[in-house]
């Protein structure tokens, strides 16, 4: 059996890494006590531009912020003769957002992958949630070193128990050590306090030190030990802070002498001869949501008393005899329980008793084994699809109500709340008017009727006397400028076309054709291909309607040949194309003419359409799945433009072509092209995140490089619902993503 572990490792200097190598070690240990051979090799995780002298084990690196190094090591992994992945999960040690970038990797990894969380948060953010939940996806099993991360995992991320393992953190065998020589001489004759780890404000030893000054009064040979060098973390942003304020606090209350800063690394072995000279470890903690805590079990496996604040880890296994426990900040209580152990030495040595019968049975050896054992079973049942069932989101509409009022729609949102700064606009309104219609269309609820006449009505304060439309309309009603695009006037013209082809009421047929009417004269002035492409959209339906009404097809055949004259004059050998530049909104534009060739037959419009959709794929799906054309620079003929940031809308746009497509064609590729344009707002994208939020009802803004952005503005929000109600026909009750 080969293992391919990924995760810290030392000489860097972290929990992760001192985990790593034990549980590495402990493996190897385990297997070869019981004569089974088995390799592992290293993957380790490198801090941005910094390099280690790493031993032979590590064969590999990944910078965490290099989006190319995951994908090279994904194919190293995928090449190589490896059994199975270990690998070791902590949000700080990827790139991206909530480490997200490492997504990217065990998406591409075929064999099956065992990881192992180190923190499990119970409120977690967006991006928290979402990565652990893809790490879950990507996982065939999940280790938990507390048995209160379960629930948390099944109840806050949706993760199936029957994937998740406890594995107690593991410890040194505390019983071979007989050396000393790492004490200092005038331990000998105090009483030792101690803690240990990387200090940072989130510890709580200065609940200690106020504890001091009552427990020297009866206890004048204590010395509360300190061991440990402050967070690289906590040093890059505050420096020594809080290792000046410990001292300063020790010095106020004049119990400077009973305290001692020891600010270094230790090797293991010098940390186990201390921790076994311990009277008493403290572990008082601020957080409650510490899932894990190996300082604590280093603590108890070399057999000290152990006294803690009730964070998670502690709270489940010290009431067990293994320990006393305090309320956070509570330094009465710590100093009440401290006096009273050393007071009754029967007590602290039966605390001792317990502490140690406890640290041998999670000594790494046997912890070493237990992965053992379910890297076996694993290897042994695994057929490694990596894809979990997904139910097809549920419809809600409660974001896309928040962000309406008397007026319209409300272009943008501040995360999920509407931002009414930036105010009203035409584009918005129109693509709400598409989404009731069909929603009322679909469900034939009256609330969607109620929405519609919102939006009809912002339409129709938007559009001029001669049928042109404003776009930008500030909270006050106040017209931002007098520019009149041919995008707001496609998008308007698209929306009174369906408003009249599917009216839920004689009424609001009537409104849409007189809006139209007024706006026909207009359509003959349009320059643009997008401005073709969408009033393209309104008038097909419209014919849908009155299918005999010449002019209404004359005036589709005019805009139709308009596209095609900007195809060809830009069309080139390697650019097939309406535009020197792919922008935005692309998949409209082929749409379009998937439409005009469902109404004309003209085939022409058809090998245009599906000459552009096919260039058009070769730019979106290079990695497999939808890969949209980025905001922050576009793509033109002789230049690749940015990946990032990628827009709902663009994803809305491949859907409704696909749409067309197949309804045009019947080809039934289409439909999975389709799925596939779907499923990027579920997550099947560049950031393996998803866009739609199934709390709020609304949809993220875009992909940036190393994020999701998080406002949930109007464009976004509709372009997923409306993506949705296109989709959902052609999915079942549930799918697998990955």
């Amino acid at each position: 059996m080969k293992i391919l572990c990924i995760g810290n490792f030392p000489p860097r200097k972290c929990g992760i890494a001192t985990f790593t190598e034990n549980l590495v070690n402990s493996i190897k240990v385990a297997t070869s006590n019981k004569h089974i051979k088995i390799e592992i090799e290293v993957i380790a995780m490198n801090d941005h531009k910094l390099h280690y002298e790493y031993p032979s084990i590590v064969t590999n690196t990944i910078d965490d912020q290099s989006r190319k190094d995951y994908i090279k090591i994904a194919n190293y992994i995928n090449s190589s003769d490896g059994n199975l992945v270990l690998f070791q999960h902590e949000y700080g040690i990827f790139g991206g957002n909530s480490g997200l970038l490492v997504l990217e990797l065990l998406k591409k990894i075929k064999l099956p992958v065992v990881t192992t969380l180190h923190t499990i948060l119970k409120e977690p953010t967006f991006h928290q949630k979402e990565v652990l939940k893809k790490i879950a996806s990507f996982s065939e099993r999940l280790i938990v070193m507390n048995s209160l991360a379960i629930p948390i995992l099944n109840n806050v991320y949706g993760i199936p128990i029957s994937k998740i393992n406890k594995i107690e953190h593991g410890t040194p065998d505390f019983s071979k050590l007989t050396t000393k020589s790492g004490i200092p001489k005038h331990w000998k004759t105090k009483k030792i306090i101690l803690t240990f780890g990387l200090l940072g404000r989130n510890k709580g030893l200065e609940t200690v030190i106020k504890a001091l000054p009552e427990i020297v009064r009866k206890h004048n040979d204590v010395l509360f030990v300190i061991l440990g060098k402050t967070h690289p973390n906590v040093i890059k942003y505050a420096g020594e802070e809080y290792r000046d304020y410990l001292k300063s606090l020790a010095i106020q209350l004049n119990v400077s002498e009973f305290v001692e800063f020891h600010d270094k690394y230790v090797s293991e072995e010098e940390l186990m001869q201390k921790l076994k000279r311990t009277d008493i470890y403290v572990s008082p903690y601020l957080n409650k949501a510490q899932i894990t805590s190996g300082t604590l079990v280093y603590a108890l496996a070399a057999g000290t008393a152990v006294i803690s604040t009730p964070y998670w880890h502690a709270e489940e296994i010290l009431p067990n005899g293994l320990g006393k426990l305090i309320d956070f900040k509570d330094y009465h209580s710590l100093s009440k329980i401290v006096t009273e152990l050393f007071n009754n030495p029967n007590t602290i040595n039966k605390l001792k008793q317990n502490a140690s019968v406890y640290g041998m049975e999670i000594t790494w050896p046997n912890i070493g084994w237990k992965y053992y054992e379910v890297f076996g079973n694993i290897i042994q049942n695994s057929n490694c699809t990596k894809k979990d069932e997904v139910k097809f989101p549920k419809t809600n509409y409660h974001h896309l109500n928040n962000l309406t009022d008397y007026t319209g729609i409300l272009q943008h949102a501040s995360r999920n709340i509407a931002s009414f700064k930036e105010g009203y606009c035409t584009d918005d309104n129109a693509r709400a008017i598409i989404l009731s219609i069909l929603s009322f269309d679909r469900y034939k609820e009256k609330k969607y009727i109620k929405l519609l006449n919102r939006y009809i009505s912002f339409m129709q304060l938007q559009q001029n006397e001669d049928g042109t439309f404003n776009n930008q309309l500030s909270f006050n009603k106040i017209v931002l400028n007098t520019q009149k695009p041919d995008d707001t006037f496609g998008r308007s013209i698209w929306a009174l076309g369906l408003l009249i082809r599917f009216a839920p009421t004689n009424s609001l047929l009537q409104t849409g054709l007189d809006m139209f009417m007024r706006s026909k004269n207009q359509i003959k002035n349009l320059n643009y291909a997008r401005g073709y492409a969408n009033t393209i959209f309104g008038l097909y339906h419209l014919i849908q309607k009155f299918p005999d009404q010449e002019e209404h097809i004359s005036l589709l055949i005019y805009l139709a040949d308009k596209l095609i004259d900007c195809f060809k004059q830009h069309s080139t050998d390697n650019w097939h194309w309406f535009e020197p530049v792919l922008t935005y909104d692309n998949g409209i534009l082929p749409a379009s003419l998937y439409l005009a060739y469902e109404v004309t037959e003209n085939d022409i419009l058809l090998q245009t359409a599906e000459k552009s959709r096919e260039f058009l794929e070769h730019k979106c799906f290079i990695h497999g799945h939808l890969s949209l054309i980025g905001n922050k620079s576009w793509w033109k003929i002789n230049h690749a433009g940015s990946p990032f940031a990628q827009q709902p809308v663009d994803a809305l746009a491949m859907i409704i072509l696909y749409d067309a497509a197949f309804k045009a064609t019947d080809n039934k590729i289409f439909i999975q092209s389709l799925k596939k344009c779907f499923q990027w707002f579920l997550g099947e994208n560049d950031l393996n995140l998803p866009l739609y939020d199934d709390v709020t009802g609304g949809c993220n803004d875009g992909l940036e490089e190393f994020e999701v952005n998080q406002n949930q503005g109007a464009e976004s929000t509709i372009s997923y619902l409306l993506s949705a109600l296109l989709a959902r026909q052609y999915f079942k009750d549930s799918f697998q993503l990955g």
